[in-house]
């Protein structure tokens, strides 16, 4: 019988050396990592190896060489066990327009397992969490392309799953949708406890929803860490000021003068990026732009960007190759 844990006991998933081949592509190139519980942030361009890898996660599909686990389960042999104690919501349009909410979420409980009852009080209050509580008995085919995604995310919550994997489940959102959406994918982990693994191209919802990101790029592992390590502070300031009709072109003229005060800045855009020397780097600044007379819109210690990555590899040859812009 396969052995259930929680997902306190282990780390959540766990790869190693993990490998698939495709007669013309290889889509996972030995990958190797693990992911802690909370909210991790899987990121990448398209073809990057996102969707295969939950696929192998799940039990789906076989991989060609190495290992993945799953809430401490073997991928190889236990994915029904993996299956009954993990969500998944699908990129891909999958849900039958002539059936309500309701029908169709009471029967994704009723497939995991859940009886009649408790499938009916399950689908009320997972409806009702991602905000479909009032539209829950409309048919699907009426909903918008926003109301669809919250079906979708309700029928990965039903069945109470130790973790969530969710394959870009902002896809053909607004922005105010997106914002909704991963707001709601916050929630999954802060009210419920449940560990979620959401996959992006856009490497800004990453950067605000996780609490770790994985960077995958042609199958291959580019960099797994904390989010906080991703975007930590760097040693320069950014300053943003305004125009005035003496300094038509006020980033211009407060690059200027920053050098003449002996500050060693460049233009970034509409920013200045100022190195910091020390806390007078500070006082310069703000001296300088008062003395100019354009007004300081802002002065922040920049932080890394997720993007910077896909930069950096860019910018430099490896041996790795694949398309890198993933933003």
């Amino acid at each position: 019988m396969a052995r259930t844990t929680t997902v306190e006991d282990v780390t959540v998933i766990a790869t190693e050396s993990l490998t698939k081949r495709y007669p013309r592509v290889t889509a996972l190139d030995r990958l190797t990592v693990e992911i802690a519980p909370g909210v991790t942030g899987l990121v990448g361009a398209n073809g990057a190896g996102k969707s295969t890898l939950i696929k192998i996660l799940l039990g789906l599909s076989p991989a060609t060489e190495g290992t993945a686990s799953v809430l401490g389960l073997d991928s190889r042999t236990d994915g029904p066990a993996i299956r009954a104690h993990v969500g998944y919501m699908p990129e891909h349009d999958c849900l039958p327009p002539d059936v309500s909410a309701t029908e169709f979420v009471v029967h994704m409980a009723r497939m995991s397992g859940l009886p009649p009852t408790a499938a009916r009080e399950r689908t009320a209050d997972t409806l009702r969490h991602v905000g479909l509580y009032e539209e829950r008995y409309r048919p699907i085919g009426g909903y918008s392309m926003g109301m669809k995604q919250r079906v979708k995310l309700a029928q990965a919550l039903v069945h109470d799953p130790q973790l969530v994997l969710l394959d870009e489940p902002t896809n053909g959102l607004d922005p105010a949708g997106r914002d909704e959406m991963l707001g709601l994918i916050r929630r999954v982990h802060t009210d419920f406890g449940i560990s979620v693994l959401v996959t992006s191209h856009l490497l800004g919802e990453l950067e605000r929803t996780s609490d770790q990101v994985v960077v995958i790029d042609g199958g291959r592992l580019l960099r797994s860490s904390s989010t906080q390590e991703f975007t930590q502070a760097t040693g320069s300031l950014a300053v943003e000021v305004t125009d005035t009709d003496r300094h038509p072109d006020g980033t211009r003229a407060t690059l200027d003068a920053l050098a003449a005060a002996g500050l060693t800045a460049r233009a970034d855009g509409h920013l200045l990026l100022v190195d910091i020397r020390d806390e007078s780097t500070y006082d310069t600044v703000r001296d300088t732009v008062a003395e100019l007379g354009v007004g300081l819109i802002r002065m922040e210690q920049r932080r890394h960007r997720i993007a910077e990555l896909f930069t950096d590899e860019t910018d430099q040859p490896d041996e790795e190759g694949g398309d890198r812009d993933a933003a």
